[in-house]
């Protein structure tokens, strides 16, 4: 649904995106993180056909974003930090219009429109001018406009951006149900937890680079080595005899507990739990160290930096 090859953008002496490359497939969910002026934005704006990329080439939906500009525009919807709202209008006017500009039929436009505001929970608020609405609300009638005309692709920028809790649960709900077999979403966060939460594929973005990209578990693999478990016993062990396979590597051990690594759990952590079990040890629990995104983006950035990148 998305391919980008080699794309990049410079602006006179600035180069904002640098060769960067990343396909997502129907059903996927990409996220691009990276800080402000990384590079994320601009990259959104090459595959709307708002930009034209200065060298490679994008394709979004099976269109050209340089040779089918409008083609590309009508099969996205997009989700930015700047929405561009009429705020005398009441959130159903704006979207009734919107659904216009489409093309959208009137009976179909009527009906979507009020399921939309359905789900974002703005139906009672329909008629309230979007110059009253907080923050929270007009970020979930940005999402519904970008839904409005059912794109095969969703490119959304922080999504979630200065939601209430409820809010932002409800947007993430949305976002899980919108990655279907025929949609793919690409979605430029901050959040690193809403990113871990809601992707396949996640790219991390730096000074125009991708320098990192990956599966959550394959990132956490490559840059962080293989998984850490920990075994705990019911009373104090201090004296451990355990044959370690090779597939694994002791790391420490406390008073009652020890860890190891490895990257294949599924066949370690039954051959060590069985010998433990054989060797009369009073094994309370094997559990993964957990690992987070932010350890992941902290890593990829140290590594860039180290490189030089």
């Amino acid at each position: 649904m998305i391919i980008a090859e080699n794309l990049s953008k410079q602006f006179d002496d600035f180069l904002a995106v640098e060769g960067i490359s990343f396909h997502v497939k129907a059903g996927e969910v990409m996220a691009l993180l990276g800080p402000n002026g990384a590079g994320k934005t601009t990259t959104v704006r090459m595959l709307t056909s708002i930009l034209r990329p200065t060298s490679g080439r994008a394709r979004v939906a099976g269109y050209d974003v340089v040779k089918q500009p409008a083609k590309v525009r009508a099969s996205v919807g997009t989700l930015t930090e700047q929405h561009g709202f009429y705020e005398s209008m009441s959130a159903e006017d704006y979207l009734d219009f919107f659904g216009q500009l489409y093309g959208i039929e009137p009976r179909i436009r009527r009906d979507r429109i009020q399921e939309l505001l359905y789900n974002f929970q703005l139906l009672e608020y329909r008629k309230r001018k979007i110059g009253d609405y907080s923050k929270g609300m007009r970020q979930k009638l940005a999402l519904s406009r970008a839904l409005l005309h059912e794109p095969p692709v969703l490119l959304l920028d922080e999504p979630t951006s200065g939601m209430d809790p409820e809010s932002a649960h409800l947007v993430r709900d949305s976002i899980r149900t919108l990655s279907s077999a025929n949609r793919a979403l690409l979605i430029c966060t901050h959040n690193l937890s809403e990113a871990e939460e809601l992707a396949d594929h996640i790219a991390i973005i730096r000074k125009g680079k991708i320098i990192a990209q990956g599966s959550p578990t394959s990132l956490k693999q490559d840059l962080l080595g293989p998984a850490e478990y920990e075994v705990r016993f019911k009373d104090g062990v201090s004296d451990l005899q355990l044959s370690f396979p090779p597939e694994a590597a002791f790391t420490i051990q406390g008073n009652g507990w020890f860890r190891y690594r490895t990257f294949l759990p599924e066949q370690v952590n039954p051959m060590i739990l069985q010998d433990l079990l054989e060797k009369g040890y009073p094994v309370l629990s094997l559990q993964e160290i957990p690992r987070n995104l932010e350890q992941v983006y902290l890593q990829a950035v140290t590594t860039a930096i180290e490189k030089g990148a």
